[in-house]
């Protein structure tokens, strides 16, 4: 992403090379992630195409963008990496997408790499982090897996991607907080709203581990992988959204209704353009978090926490809204509305709800008020 500087400010565009990416995601996910893909990936067992997501760590090479050269990635930035998580939202790719590259590779970046990380960014292995978190943020007083002379034993719930090759723990040793790599546990999948994203309960019983971090190391880890995944969920939520507002105006220009398309009517017309303005914003929201991250240029709690709040609001909207617009069709399970509607709503529970971020905003704005000693009470 460029920084260019005119009279009116600062501004912030894709540089060409991200528009090429943009170009080459948004065709390979055309050619090989279509709506009937998609259906069939959800209902099998696997939830995703081993060999596909190879192809897109091996052929593409998106799924470790924002990884060091050094550590086996690409060498980019996350602004790239939102580029493609926008593209993998559109086109409602399934698999580990949240698990691996939003959660489990940047973990292991914070850390300085790990010897699982090259095949977690070339696509062979896959990854999650089971990992307790409360409105999006690590709570240490969540954590339930105890470790005991290198194996691990408890449950965790709700592991987005819990069925992955590779596991990163959170767990107790003692007093002490320690980072574990896990490949084994017992894992019961749940039943989800959205089939295309698969979370799962995974118990440990003397399970083997690794320790790659222990203390104030593996918090940081952690926080800095939340923080990741907040901002590329939030890039994901925007190309949800941006499909739907585009299915819905094409539909508005083709549906007849009194002989006319259903677009030259006033209230469609202001209800497109409602969505619209929802879309721009979220989209400004999610790259300013990915650039906050990757620049360092503003507060990183701040930033995510005002994309999740405004993209998960942002999707669910546009999502009922497309199901309106498009009438009776639009609530069939036939209509890919339905998946996106399905999608968005399971999104906006993940990571923190829009209303827990819109605290941690306030809570973050105030602090920030009241050190500076800028903060104004008004009193009658």
């Amino acid at each position: 992403m460029a920084e260019t500087t005119g009279t009116a400010g600062t501004e912030f565009v894709f540089s060409p090379e991200q528009q090429d990416l943009r170009r080459a995601v948004r065709q390979f996910c055309d050619e090989r992630v279509d709506e009937p893909t998609v259906r069939r990936l959800m209902e099998s067992d696997a939830g995703y195409d081993p060999a596909l997501w190879a192809r897109l760590g091996g052929e593409l090479g998106v799924l470790g963008l924002a990884v060091p050269e050094e550590l086996g990635g690409a060498g980019g930035g996350l602004v790239d990496q939102a580029v493609v998580a926008e593209e993998f939202g559109a086109a409602l790719v399934p698999g580990p997408v949240l698990g691996t590259v939003a959660l489990a590779v940047p973990a292991l970046v914070a850390l300085g790499g790990d010897e699982v990380l090259p095949s977690l960014v070339e696509g062979t292995r896959t990854g999650a982090l089971a990992v307790p978190d409360h409105g999006g943020r690590f709570d240490p007083a969540l954590v339930s897996v105890t470790e005991s002379g290198g194996a691990l034993t408890g449950e965790a719930t709700q592991v987005v991607d819990g069925a992955a090759d590779v596991l990163l723990v959170a767990a107790r040793a003692g007093r002490d907080l320690g980072f574990y790599v896990v490949q084994g546990g017992e894992r019961r999948s749940l039943s989800t709203l959205d089939r295309t994203r698969r979370q799962a309960t995974v118990r440990f019983s003397a399970t083997p581990a690794r320790l790659v971090a222990s203390g104030a190391d593996a918090e940081r880890a952690i926080t800095a992988a939340l923080r990741v995944g907040g901002a590329l969920l939030a890039a994901e939520q925007v190309g949800g959204a941006k499909r739907l507002l585009d299915l819905t105006v094409a539909y508005a220009g083709t549906r007849l209704q009194f002989g006319r398309p259903i677009g030259s009517f006033q209230a469609v017309k202001h209800r497109c353009a409602d969505m619209l303005v929802l879309v721009e914003h979220a989209r400004s929201t999610a790259y300013h978090a990915a650039w906050a991250l990757q620049d360092g240029t503003d507060d990183p709690d701040l930033a995510v926490s005002i994309a999740q709040a405004t993209c998960s609001e942002a999707y669910q909207r546009v999502a009922a809204d497309t199901v309106q617009l498009h009438g009776g069709i639009g609530f069939t399970w036939e209509h890919s509305a339905h998946l996106y509607l399905k999608r968005a709503v399971t999104d906006a529970a993940l990571l923190g709800s829009a209303a827990a971020h819109r605290e941690r905003i306030a809570e973050l704005v105030l602090d920030t008020a009241v050190a500076s000693g800028t903060l104004v009470v008004a009193t009658g």
